[in-house]
């Protein structure tokens, strides 16, 4: 499908189902800087996710459904999650509507909900606290504003996150936040052999986390 996100564009997207059904939630699920919307990381965590009650909305941004360089401004991908956001709200009447996604999209995702815009909860794969090799540079300001339940999931060896300084972070958020460490996974969650464990062991963790957190922090939520 196609979605008009104003400006005379408009972006790709897939609807796909849960495979448990009556699903939970849809997930309104924005890709990394370098990725896009069908790349081998979205596909293998919605999978996952599709498994654990969550119908996913997977789309492109703007940048990316026109081959251009780098990503879009913040403001422009912030645009593209609240347009995508409200055709789903509209078309698809879901029960609940989760925002979020990787790296980046999920950055986008957090700093709408910071903003106010409505939604029953923020799901979010590998935040990039910070770029990499500069922890200096935090991307935390927004965090404690947002409202809605969140659920954020980073590897321990993510060079987009220091654990120590997400931690510091975290002191100060309101308990509406959930941080699952992905011990020994990186910023793709990908684990070295000589961890014991494979991707798809993370992943599995990752939605068996998901799943917990719908039905005690999203489900009853009025």
């Amino acid at each position: 499908m196609n979605i008009d996100v104003g400006d005379g564009a408009s972006v790709s997207a897939v609807h796909e189902l849960a495979t448990v059904q009556p699903a939970a939630a849809l997930f309104v699920c924005a890709h990394g800087a370098g990725g896009h919307m069908s790349d081998q990381a979205m596909l293998a965590a919605t999978a996952q996710l599709r498994t654990r009650g969550l119908d996913v909305m997977r789309f492109n941004f703007v940048y990316r459904e026109k081959k251009s360089g780098g990503p879009d401004p913040m403001p422009l991908l912030k645009a593209c999650v609240a347009r995508v956001a409200d055709y789903a709200r509209a078309t698809l009447q879901p029960r609940k509507l989760i925002l979020g996604g990787r790296s980046m999209g999920g950055r986008a995702a957090s700093m709408l909900c910071a903003d106010g815009f409505a939604c029953d909860g923020l799901l979010l794969l590998a935040y990039p606290l910070h770029p990499a090799g500069q922890p200096g540079k935090l991307r935390d300001a927004h965090l404690p504003a947002i409202r809605v339940p969140v659920l954020c999931f980073n590897g321990t060896r993510d060079t987009l996150c220091e654990l120590d300084l997400m931690r510091r972070v975290l002191a100060r958020l309101p308990d509406n936040w959930t941080m699952h460490w992905l011990q020994g996974a990186d910023h793709s969650f990908h684990v070295l052999k000589s961890s014991g464990r494979s991707d798809k062991d993370v992943l599995v963790e990752m939605g068996e986390a998901t799943g917990a957190w719908l039905a005690q922090r999203v489900a009853g939520k009025a």
